[in-house]
């Protein structure tokens, strides 16, 4: 597993380093011992806070992400493992099934598109010194791939990637479908085509 262990205006020295890795390394013998390569970033959060940001390629098309803060930068990295541990032992078997049905998916079942971050908006009164409906600025741009998954394991990759929305194309008629966090906590499911009685039964199951 490769490891790239990086601080944002931190020094991250060899003590912490050597801590990140044998408490991945643990995690990764633990669940499967196939992890890619993993990322942590350390950052500042105020004065007093520490984030830690761990993102783990768990195999083709997997990531798992979470992160914590705390003021010590060591804690702040073992609370981002424990979360990681526990996705990982909640979707344990599904991701052994996802693991042996993505080794032999094709390439064309992944959509690649592209990803844009836009800056956010003027508010009212700045607006009316301008004239006209205003493109977005973008500030990022980047290539993203859509998967073609179940509605299932679309809220799993949800879930592992700690993301509030995932867009992919629904296996059972290739439409493009989303789910995403609802503000009370449930799961909504978008679908246009309108063909997801399958994957409503799956969903519940």
């Amino acid at each position: 597993m490769e490891l790239s262990v990086q601080g944002k205006q931190i020094n991250v020295g060899d003590a912490l380093r050597a801590h990140v890795q044998e408490k991945l390394e643990d995690l990764n013998a633990k669940f499967f011992n196939r992890a890619i390569d993993a990322t942590v970033i350390f950052s500042r959060e105020g004065h007093a806070f520490f984030n830690a940001h761990v993102s783990i390629r768990i195999g083709k098309n997997i990531n798992v992400v979470a992160e914590a803060e705390d003021t010590d930068i060591y804690a702040a990295f073992d609370q981002a493992a424990v979360k990681l541990a526990k996705q990982l032992r909640r979707y344990k078997n599904r991701l052994r099934d996802h693991h042996r049905r993505a080794e032999d998916m094709p390439d064309d079942t992944i959509l690649q598109a592209r990803s844009y971050t836009i800056a956010p908006e003027q508010d009212d009164e700045d607006a009316k010194e301008s004239s006209g409906e205003q493109a977005p600025i973008i500030v990022a741009e980047m290539t993203t791939d859509i998967l073609t998954l179940s509605v299932s394991t679309a809220v799993m990759h949800m879930d592992l990637m700690h993301q509030n929305a995932l867009l992919f194309r629904n296996e059972s008629h290739g439409g493009l479908n989303m789910v995403y966090r609802r503000p009370d906590g449930h799961v909504g499911w978008v679908d246009p085509v309108g063909n997801g009685l399958s994957a409503h039964k799956e969903a519940a199951e």
